[in-house]
């Protein structure tokens, strides 16, 4: 029988490239995502071998009921919580306390509410995979990451965790941990649509795009059936670490 993956985000960038992947690779795809006019138009182009859902997953009861639907009419066999943002680029202490929230809600309460979802019926089946997207932002701390970095250090820790609770189960669990990434719309939602921002920051850098991240979710969800890919951290070749900041007095 055809695998079915469910994609949180799925209406742009990573979750729409992973759901074009999947479905040349012969998946069955659920899309989910709050626009639907993005949904109808990626469900158009994958005509037949997806179905949308528009929902925010924040709203905790509308995300159980529209769960609960999928799983009556075809068992979930992946999960990818792809949905996620960040609102600003501010520091902690000139931050806007209401986007700060809005991504613990999204990044933390979202994620953690699909997982939930999915999870009972994936233990009881003995068959099942949640693929978490973090980021390098949850192990390298930088200016103006602050709330952001804690919610995807969350998305990090509790993927291991859930792996510890999952032993003996079967079910598999991953966090994708990429860098600089294109081709999405997270750093125009970041700098709340300042292009000017957005295009300076990707200038002549060669980011990841949303079909790398996409080709390495697919590369997790098809490792043996006796493998878990616990971990993969991937950045662009133009990006890696720099020293530590150090503050001088005058």
């Amino acid at each position: 029988m055809t695998e079915h993956v469910v994609i949180t985000g799925a209406s742009a960038g990573i979750g729409a490239a992973t759901a074009r992947l999947l479905v040349k690779k012969g998946y069955y795809v659920t899309l989910i995502a709050r626009r639907i006019e993005k949904l109808q138009t990626l469900e158009k182009e994958l005509s037949g071998h997806v179905s949308i859902i528009t929902l925010d997953i924040t709203e905790k009861e509308a995300l159980q009921n529209s769960f609960e639907r999928i799983e009556q009419n075809r068992p979930i066999d992946v999960l990818i919580n792809n949905a996620g943002a960040a609102f600003g680029i501010d520091k902690a202490q000139d931050a806007n306390l209401a986007d700060l929230e809005r991504c613990i809600d999204l990044n933390i309460k979202g994620l953690l509410y699909c997982t939930q979802c999915v999870l009972p019926s994936m233990v009881k089946r003995k068959h099942g995979h949640i693929i978490n997207l973090g980021s390098i932002a949850g192990t390298y701390a930088y200016p103006g990451g602050n709330v952001y970095g804690a919610t995807k250090a969350f998305v990090h820790q509790f993927s291991m965790n859930l792996r510890a609770d999952l032993l003996g189960t079967s079910v598999r669990v991953s966090c994708i941990e990429p860098g600089l990434t294109g081709e999405t719309e997270f750093s125009e939602v970041r700098f709340k649509g300042d292009l000017q921002k957005v295009n300076k920051l990707y200038d002549k850098a060669n980011p990841l795009t949303a079909k790398d991240i996409a080709e390495t979710i697919f590369f997790c969800m098809n490792a043996p059936a006796h493998v878990n890919i616990n971990r993969i951290e991937l950045m662009p070749v133009s990006q890696a670490f720099g020293a530590l900041s150090v503050h001088r007095d005058d």
